[in-house]
């Protein structure tokens, strides 16, 4: 073990890194899980990002999963891994409070399919993680638990609604995490934070045992270190579930060993009028320098247009307020000072999308997906920032774009928000810095091209756009 004795070493180091290590024994699961859940201790009246620590449990499995090991039954990749889970995926015989006050009691009787599946590959559970109230929104100031807090710093926000899976990933308190993006919240928080966020093709992975938000935008996915981390845990929780109506059948695939970053003769969508429209001006410059690298590596750019955007904005907001004023309608009708002021306002909103309405949001969503179609005929990927701002101070609704004051809420899903509604596979990788904090580029691809869009992330994060640099905290 020489050479990895400082806990730092070990929740600094992706799991690319520190896979081959337990699996030749030069680390044991028992000496990394302890390490993990001495730094969620520690970190966690800085960030908050944890609402419940296992650390009983966590140890046990780590040696049970040590003993696995030595005994030659190693499982692969995430065998041994310590991980923090968002506290709105069931997880059996465990609180599992959607962050909320309602649910603070809720003991989930089973296991969300991709708990399920985590377990089966042999991963460490090390608690489970705080998170915007009901995954509602995209600051994850939390009136219940309190604000998730971002590690690079602490008086701004995360992101949302998975803030704590970013944060936790981050300072290196949960190796990988997995986080839920309705429109956005697994990729907001990623950019945030300085990590990588993967909201995979619709159906691909099991939204089964995960509290629903929007039964037309509910994705989840990978949020981890590197994107070969994302990439390895892809292969662990995508396939068919029967017990998911979305789910769609598809083959086990191999996304790791696809990973180059081989970009030759890749072709690169640009579309300037939504999503190069009204940008911070050193986010927008940070995600161009990256375009312009791919170009020296052999891709090529092609501009492209897809006019259904103009009205995406309007669709997910239809989707997300009429679909989740169904889903919470009784506890509004009974419990609604029970929700955060933030959450009872949007629900109660709920009310106002008529069915006309939701049923032209609907014709929207065919038009973007056939836009977005066409424009794959074209190119090969877009590329775009994942966010259009930066984070603001903890409590505050107003961010500053280029001097001029706008609200948080609707710029933070702008860019993100549009593969939600067509269900397309998008990916945030870190992109460089602004004002100290990480700034995240979005890469969309068609659907069902996961590998695809992965290799374009391995080729921006080979050059090294964060530099090295680490969370203060």
């Amino acid at each position: 073990m020489e050479g990895f004795t400082l806990s730092k070493d070990l929740i600094s180091m992706s799991v690319e890194e520190l896979a081959p290590l337990l699996k030749n024994k030069t680390i044991s699961p028992v000496e990394l899980t302890k390490a993990v859940l001495d730094r969620a201790e520690e970190s966690q009246d800085k960030l908050n990002a944890y609402l419940s620590i296992y650390r009983q449990d966590a140890e046990e499995s780590a040696r049970k999963a040590e003993s696995e090991i030595h005994n030659g039954n190693y499982r692969g990749m995430y065998h041994g891994i310590p991980m923090g889970i968002k506290d709105n995926l069931y997880f059996e015989n465990k609180l599992t409070t959607m962050a909320s006050k309602i649910h603070k009691d809720f003991i989930s009787k089973y296991d969300a399919t991709v708990v399920a599946k985590l377990r089966e590959a042999g991963v460490i559970f090390t608690g489970k993680l705080n998170m915007h109230e009901y995954a509602l929104s995209i600051t994850s100031n939390n009136p219940h638990y309190g604000p998730v807090r971002n590690p690079w710093d602490v008086t701004k926000i995360p992101g949302g609604s998975s803030g704590g899976s970013g944060a936790a990933v981050a300072v290196g308190s949960s190796i990988a995490s997995i986080g839920t993006d309705t429109a956005g919240s697994i990729r907001i928080p990623a950019a945030a934070c300085g990590i990588v966020g993967l909201k995979p093709t619709r159906g691909l992975v099991s939204t089964h045992g995960v509290y629903p938000l929007s039964w037309t935008q509910d994705h989840v996915g990978p949020m981890t270190k590197t994107v070969k981390d994302a990439a390895g845990l892809l292969e662990i929780i995508a396939g068919h579930d029967e017990k998911d109506p979305a789910s769609v059948e598809s083959s086990a695939d191999n996304y790791l060993d696809q990973i180059t970053g081989d970009v030759k003769d890749l072709v690169i969508g640009i579309n300037e009028d939504y999503f190069f429209n009204n940008i911070d001006a050193q986010i927008e410059k940070s995600v161009r320098d990256q375009i312009q690298s791919l170009v020296d590596r052999g891709a090529k750019v092609k501009p492209v247009s897809i006019p259904a955007l103009k009205d995406a904005e309007w669709a997910g907001f239809t989707f997300s307020v009429s679909e989740g004023s169904a889903i919470h309608m009784n506890s509004v009708l009974s419990r609604a000072e029970d929700y955060g002021e933030d959450i009872r306002g949007f629900l109660v909103s709920g009310a106002f999308p008529s069915s006309t309405q939701y049923a032209e949001a609907l014709k929207v969503r065919e038009a973007m997906i056939q836009d977005f179609n066409e424009a794959f005929k074209k190119v090969d990927i877009l590329i775009s920032p994942t966010l259009p701002v930066m984070p603001n101070n903890i409590g505050e609704e107003l961010v500053d774009l280029n001097g001029k004051e706008v609200e948080l809420l609707p710029n933070f899903i702008r860019l993100t928000g549009p593969a939600n509604i067509t269900g397309l596979p998008t990916l945030s990788v870190p992109s460089g810095f602004n004002r100290q904090l990480p700034v995240g580029v979005q890469i969309i691809g068609p659907a069902f091209s996961e590998r695809r869009v992965l290799n374009t992330g391995y080729a921006i994060e080979q050059m090294n756009p964060l530099q090295g640099k680490r969370p203060y905290i």
